[in-house]
C-alpha cells in the first residue's frame, strides 16, 4: 500500500522490500529519539523483522518510520514514530498516522501506544490517554 502526498514530494509505504536496504537510516533516526536511543542496532534489526513497519519518503530517500506491533486481529501496538528534524512541521507525523489508521491490515484492531509527548497528534486519531504499566527492558534486549 501507498500513500502519496497531495502538494509535496513525499510517499509513504509498508513496502517491507523499499525498508529493507535502510536499516542504518532508520537506526539513526531512533538514535535520535528519547525512547529508542539505547536500543542497539542489533535489537533494532530484530525489531524490523518482528514488526509491520512503514517507511515515509522525500523522492526516494526514506526521511520518516514507523513500526507498529500487531496480531492483524485484535491490537496494534504503534512503537516508533519518528521523521527527520529537517522534514518536521509539514504534517507528515499527521500523514503517518492517517495512513496507520487507514491501513487494512490493521484499521479494524484497536491501537495503543505509550509516549511522553505528542498526545495532540495521537488524539486526532482516535487514541485516549491512559496511564501505562511498564517494567524495566532486561539487560539482554538493549
Amino acid at each position: 500500500m501507498e500513500w502519496m502526498h497531495d502538494t509535496l514530494p513525499y510517499r509513504i509505504n509498508d513496502s517491507w522490500e523499499e525498508l529493507e536496504p535502510e536499516p542504518d537510516v532508520i537506526y539513526a533516526l531512533l538514535q535520535t529519539s528519547y525512547w529508542a536511543a539505547h536500543r542497539s542496532r542489533e535489537t533494532v534489526l530484530r525489531s524490523l523483522e518482528n514488526s509491520l513497519c512503514f517507511g515515509l519518503y522525500h523522492g526516494e530517500t526514506q526521511v520518516g518510520f514507523m513500526r507498529v506491533v500487531t496480531d492483524y486481529t485484535t491490537f496494534t501496538w504503534v512503537c516508533d514514530v519518528i521523521v527527520h528534524p529537517d522534514h518536521r512541521g509539514r504534517g507528515l507525523g499527521k500523514s503517518l498516522m492517517q495512513f496507520l489508521v487507514e491501513h487494512p491490515a490493521v484499521r479494524d484492531t484497536r491501537m495503543v501506544l505509550g509516549t511522553k509527548d505528542a498526545h495532540g497528534l495521537y488524539e486526532q486519531y482516535g487514541f485516549e490517554r491512559l496511564e501505562l504499566m511498564r517494567r524495566p527492558i532486561p539487560a539482554a534486549a538493549q
